[in-house]
């Protein structure tokens, strides 16, 4: 297993890689990272592709400053279901994307309506892989049945993760999520889902997720702080936390304890104690706080108006080590969920902490 320490200094500051040996990557989109996907060590792992990094990968190896660290890494490799196309014309890879070496993940809807500039998550690239054409706006649920049936028969895909832009309607999103769930395990009988989206307006509609057989869900603050998410997510740091935490509650109730999991980034100034005892209260109620690192991305505020940079990699180990510290204590293992971030957890540094 490789060290919380030195897994923390790779997830800050990224490794660069030899011709040859890139792996399959995504760029931009919704979300705080973006990864090129290895095995490290055997076990799945994202890391960023930073060119100047003093970490490389060359024919199979980690080095540092050209001194084999003696961990192997695998690039994953470019799967055979990136080369369909769906029966409308659609490539299969502008649907889904693989991450890590088993898991299928989309964004069902590639906009979202708080995306204006004074709304906008500003570690989020949702709409920039849409306007360069990587994506489409809207994946239908016949082109992720399609998509995922290929996947798993042709590259052994293990689970999929759903994500969606948030939406104007009062689910915020989520009873689309609820039609690809169906059609997809339709056509892939047995696949783990996991659903990503807001605290729906209507908490009944957790039950639709669950009912179209979603196996897990992540309802996503990414902080506890509301100064922080006033800052750094000025539309969802609207919703009050208080309807979070009722969403929570009910997903607990709904999918199981350990089935509900929510992102927590470090490194959007948020006391780094203060974290540590969100993730306490999260633990508490039964959902798993996926805790990572921020890696602004190319086409976000955070990095076009910010400047911002990754937190210290000391932070993110002594931050990672305190909440796996807790997870463990309650019992609360990633691998222990049945889909989502933190079944595969290769963006964070908990598993290599024990959790």
């Amino acid at each position: 297993m490789t060290s919380t320490a030195l897994r923390s200094e790779l997830a800050v500051r990224g490794v660069a890689v030899d011709a040859g040996d890139t792996p399959v990557s995504r760029r931009g989109g919704a979300g705080p990272s973006d990864d090129g996907h290895v095995l490290l060590g055997g076990v799945g792992t994202a890391l960023p592709i930073v060119p100047t990094s003093r970490y490389r990968l060359r024919a199979g190896r980690l080095l540092l400053d050209g001194a084999d660290l003696g961990l192997d890494v695998q690039p994953v490799r470019r799967p055979a279901f990136y080369d369909l196309t769906t029966a409308d014309g659609v490539p299969y890879h502008q649907l889904a994307r693989l991450h890590g070496a088993d898991v299928l993940a989309t964004t069902v809807v590639q906009t979202c309506v708080r995306y204006g500039a004074d709304e906008r998550c500003r570690f989020c690239a949702i709409e920039e892989s849409l306007r360069a054409g990587a994506t489409t706006a809207v994946k239908t649920p016949a082109q992720l049945a399609e998509v995922a049936e290929a996947a798993v028969r042709l590259d052994g895909v293990r689970q999929l993760v759903m994500t969606t832009g948030t939406t104007a309607g009062r689910d915020r999103g989520a009873r689309h999520l609820a039609r690809c769930v169906r059609a997809v395990l339709a056509a892939a009988p047995g696949l783990a889902i996991q659903v990503q989206c807001e605290p729906p307006g209507d908490p009944a509609v957790l039950a639709e997720l669950r009912d179209a057989g979603a196996a897990s869900i992540g309802i996503h603050v990414e902080s506890l702080d509301d100064a922080v998410r006033r800052r750094w997510m000025p539309g969802k740091g609207s919703v009050p936390l208080t309807e979070y935490r009722a969403a929570w509650r009910e997903a607990v109730r709904l999918f199981g304890r350990n089935q509900v999991s929510t992102y927590l980034i470090i490194g959007l100034g948020e006391d780094p104690e203060e974290l540590v005892a969100g993730a306490a209260e999260l633990i508490e109620l039964g959902v798993y706080p996926f805790v990572v690192p921020l890696r602004p991305i190319a086409g976000t505020l955070a990095v076009d108006v910010d400047g911002a940079t990754p937190p210290p990699a000391a932070v993110v180990a002594d931050v990672t080590a305190r909440v796996a510290a807790l997870l463990r204590e309650a019992g609360m293992h990633g691998a222990d969920q049945r889909a989502g971030c933190a079944a595969c957890g290769a963006c964070s540094t908990l598993r290599s902490a024990g959790a």
